[in-house]
């Protein structure tokens, strides 16, 4: 039987067929590490965790890569504000991030690279996309023209005229369109900078997820996935970098989790409402918040609340129990086997056995 996939591009489900079986290639948009990790995050990566055993299970070999935004404006302000540098407080929470999803039983990705060790991938693959008349260069900042790539937006299902400058797609009067998205930010006093052929400064956020996925996985890769807020910009984004460079479809499934909402708002860092994996392990047995968390379909929205984690709880218990049972019956039969030790040493089984065929 064919294994299905539901793609965001297409919008409809499709059979899943693997560049190679033996190897599928998977990227996963991960965390911006200024800050703990919440239980919308941990939904994500259990999700493409499920994916990744799922396919093995079906006699898939898979390539897992999540990576790590640790430059960014939010890590910075924190930073500025403890009076530590920018690397202490991304190292800190890239320590913590992996402690939470361990805790919650996840499988490491293969590779978890970080977008400050892959600055010179980035660079080249700006140079290329300038080189192909894609980016254009304005004071020391370098921006990606959206007009360019005529299927930009596609993801989301927008055409260009229905896109408007926002989210993470900075608004600035030296762009050639308001669309057009950063793709290097020339250096600014008291952050973090690189030299680049256009002068000191960063990456943009979206270049970095291009960079590492071409690095790690090849130009095209099997399943690219993520939470549903970055179907725009950041993988409609993602899209036009590569494929501007390399001409092949960058992802051939795109696969995209629905948020944890709490009450009307869904759960996020910049809303203040989040609530830690590190303290809601504290309160819940981490195999029930796995429970509760992969009990929605993953495309759907799911409702925070305790008392349905806690109704979880209960129905792992069950679970449990049927699995202990499982295993004494198993013993039982394994132990009442002809030729068994149990058997040979006149053991639990012996009795039962002769006295059937005695």
């Amino acid at each position: 039987m064919p294994i299905k996939i539901y793609n965001t591009l297409t919008r409809r489900k499709e059979d899943f067929v693997p560049l190679d079986r033996s190897e599928v290639r998977i990227y996963v948009c991960g965390v911006t590490v200024y800050d703990f990790s919440h239980i919308g995050h941990a939904r994500s990566a259990l999700v493409f965790d499920m994916m990744r055993r799922y396919l093995r299970f079906r006699g898939y070999g898979t390539r897992v890569v999540r990576n790590y935004t640790d430059v960014d404006d939010k890590i910075i302000k924190r930073a500025h504000a403890e009076g530590v540098t920018p690397r202490e407080i991304s190292e800190r929470f890239i320590e913590a991030e992996r402690a939470d999803m361990a805790s919650l039983g996840l499988l490491p990705p293969d590779v978890e690279p970080k977008a400050t060790e892959h600055i010179p991938q980035m660079i080249d693959l700006i140079e290329r996309l300038i080189a192909k008349g894609f980016a254009y260069q304005v004071d020391g900042d370098v921006y990606y023209e959206v007009r360019r790539f005529p299927d930009y937006g596609r993801l989301s299902g927008k055409n260009l005229d229905e896109l408007v400058a926002g989210a993470r797609v900075e608004v600035d009067e030296r762009k050639r369109d308001p669309r057009d998205f950063a793709l290097w930010k020339a250096a600014k006093p008291g952050e973090p900078s690189w030299e680049s052929p256009w002068g000191p400064g960063r990456p943009g956020w979206h270049i970095e997820c291009s960079a590492m996925a071409m690095q790690h996985l090849g130009d095209t890769i099997d399943i690219h996935g993520g939470g549903i807020d970055l179907i725009f910009p950041h993988h409609s984004c993602e899209i036009a970098q590569t494929e501007g460079v390399t001409g092949k479809p960058f992802a051939r499934y795109w696969a995209h989790n629905g948020f944890v909402n709490l009450g009307a708002e869904k759960m996020s860092k910049s809303l203040g409402n989040t609530l830690s994996i590190r303290e809601l392990v504290k309160r819940h047995d981490p195999e029930a918040l796995r429970l509760y968390l992969l009990g929605t379909h993953y495309r759907h929205a799911l409702e925070w609340g305790e008392e349905r984690v806690e109704e979880a709880a209960k129905a792992l218990g069950r679970l449990r129990a049927v699995v202990t049972e499982a295993e004494k019956l198993a013993a039982r039969h394994a132990a009442a086997r002809p030729g068994s030790r149990a058997l040979r040493r006149g053991g639990a089984g012996a009795p039962a056995l002769r006295g059937r065929h005695g």
